[in-house]
């Protein structure tokens, strides 16, 4: 078994049966499912879930299995025995880039990668659409944009940058469900870097709302106490000092020392809005850890996120020139790897939740080497001729990896190589959905299966083993590094709001008739 968090809202609602009914029932039931006792433990249990097709909300959650003849005649009646039932994951960092960049991913690839792999709500980031979600308006222009596109359910982050401060409250008005800001350039021009003042700005203007203030924690360290206020505005990343196809030289220009300045910077700050909630996006280095836990034990209200490509992947098995692995922060070495997962199970961990940051771009952005270009990995989109000396160049590449709806089979195959600090299918829902849901402010909606709750589901065979190639790549480009990866464990359905959207072996449902289920998350944070 394992404790819900502390901070979840609401008690566990008393399980009753489903009641004799003219209305439609829908009946999901499996030998495993991952449910919440009344003493708000996760734990897997034989289930029976009702869920009413009209309002798209569980109904009720039985420790048992209830024979179909236990529900009226115009029941759907569906075991899923032996296979796991879960809650729909709760991605909290993706980059879907429309409008403004749809050759590199939109709403509509995007999500239907996301629901193959369990995922039933994504928050967008702020940046790599444009215009990015730092006004009201650039968020109205998103929202047009999704309308109609989205097979999962779609939140939506504002960003900080300079000048924007009188957007921030506006923006929590319009429903976006936390903001994120750079330490250090993002590299694109209408995302700048903040700068200290910046942040304390922000931290002063959000101080008493209920949202989240999340943070790309890069930063060059200043050299010298003299070096003066400019090096509070982050500058690119030290020359390189080795061949640009060696993933060791581009490893080295991002060390650890960028991530545990930029969140001391954070924490120094902290005291302007004690009851924020902080968060630190992608934390990559182990050394960070520390700063952060102490920072806890003083109350400050700051957690972590970590990605699944920092868990699966190392620095020392990249080879020359596949910039598929290049991301900032970087992907560090096995023993830092190694240090996040043994810090996931400890019992105090900083880091609260795991998410893609699904970052995609066309392949030509990524600037393969020739063993890795194929005709399949060709965007449709043209784009200008590059010079062949820059394939494979880890500085000149788009720095971001393509994984949505691929995190629980990562995770799942993983875990089971690693017998010491291994997570559990309890752990993996706490840290993908329960936690997840939590950080964006949906946790009454999303990421567990309880009464009242949508009806967000995952259908997982943890037991099958398959091997990623393209045609399992469901987002635009086909672009990642865990191609040729073999897999333990597959997402064989994925229910929205109580309706199926997706079946392994026949896709997606909906295209012939009502097509895309997914909702637009835009209610405001309370």
């Amino acid at each position: 078994m394992m404790a819900i968090n502390d901070s979840f809202p609401y008690p566990t609602p008393i399980h009753t049966p489903p009641h004799s009914s003219d209305t439609p029932l829908t009946i999901l039931v499996s030998t495993r499912a991952v449910i919440i006792d009344g003493e708000d433990n996760l734990l897997v249990s034989p289930a029976t879930i009702a869920i009413s097709p009209q309002t798209g909300t569980i109904i009720s959650v039985l420790p048992s299995i209830l024979p179909a003849l236990s529900f009226p005649p115009n029941t759907t009646y569906v075991d899923h025995s032996p296979h796991l039932i879960l809650p729909g994951l709760v991605d909290a960092h993706v980059h879907l880039n429309e409008p403004g960049r749809t050759e590199w991913e939109g709403f509509w690839t995007g999500t239907r990668a996301a629901a193959s792999g369990g995922v039933t709500t994504v928050i967008d980031m702020p940046l790599n659409a444009i215009p990015p979600t730092t006004t009201v308006k650039g968020l109205g222009e998103k929202i047009r944009a999704a309308e109609g596109q989205c097979w999962v359910d779609v939140g939506f982050y504002g960003g900080i940058i300079p000048g924007n401060s009188e957007e921030l409250l506006p923006l929590v008005e319009a429903g976006v469900r936390g903001f994120k800001g750079f330490l250090i350039e993002s590299g694109v021009d209408e995302f700048p870097a903040v700068s200290s003042s910046d942040v304390a700005l922000a931290m002063k203007t959000l101080a008493n709302i209920p949202t989240t203030l999340m943070f790309h924690a890069e930063m060059i360290p200043p050299i010298t106490d003299s070096v003066g206020d400019d090096v509070q505005i982050s500058l690119p990343p030290l020359s390189p000092s080795g061949p640009l196809t060696s993933y060791s030289t581009f490893l080295s220009s991002r060390p650890p020392a960028f991530e545990t300045y930029a969140i001391s910077e954070i924490l120094s700050l902290a005291r302007l809005a004690p009851s924020l909630h902080l968060h630190i996006v992608h934390l990559s280095a182990i050394q960070a850890i520390p700063l952060l836990r102490e920072a806890r034990k003083q109350r400050i209200n700051i957690t972590a996120e970590t990605c699944f490509h920092y868990l699966a992947l190392a620095a020392e098995d990249v080879e020359k020139g596949d910039t598929r692995h290049k991301c900032c922060p970087p992907i560090r070495e096995a023993v830092n790897r190694d240090g996040l997962w043994d810090e996931l199970v400890h019992p105090d961990s900083v880091i609260k939740t795991i998410v893609s940051d699904h970052s995609p771009c066309t392949p030509e952005l990524k600037l393969l080497p020739g063993y890795l270009e194929e005709p399949s990995t060709k965007s449709q989109t043209p784009s200008p001729k590059l010079e062949d000396s820059s394939k494979g160049d880890f500085f000149a590449s788009w720095g971001g990896i393509s994984s949505v709806g691929l995190g629980l089979p990562i995770l799942w195959t993983k875990s089971h190589s690693r017998p010491k600090s291994n997570l559990s299918i309890l752990s993996i829902v706490q840290l993908c959905a329960i936690n997840t849901a939590s950080q964006v402010g949906l946790s009454h909606r999303k990421g567990a299966l309880r009464p009242g709750m949508d009806a967000d589901i995952c259908i997982f065979d943890d037991e099958k083993k398959w091997v990623l190639g393209k045609e399992g790549m469901r987002w635009k480009n086909r672009v990642s590094p865990y191609e040729g990866m073999e897999m333990r464990g597959e997402v064989k359905e994925t229910w929205v709001r109580g309706v199926r959207v997706f079946a392994r072996g026949t896709g997606f449902d909906g295209d012939r008739e009502k097509g895309p289920r997914g909702k637009l998350l835009l209610e405001k944070r309370v």
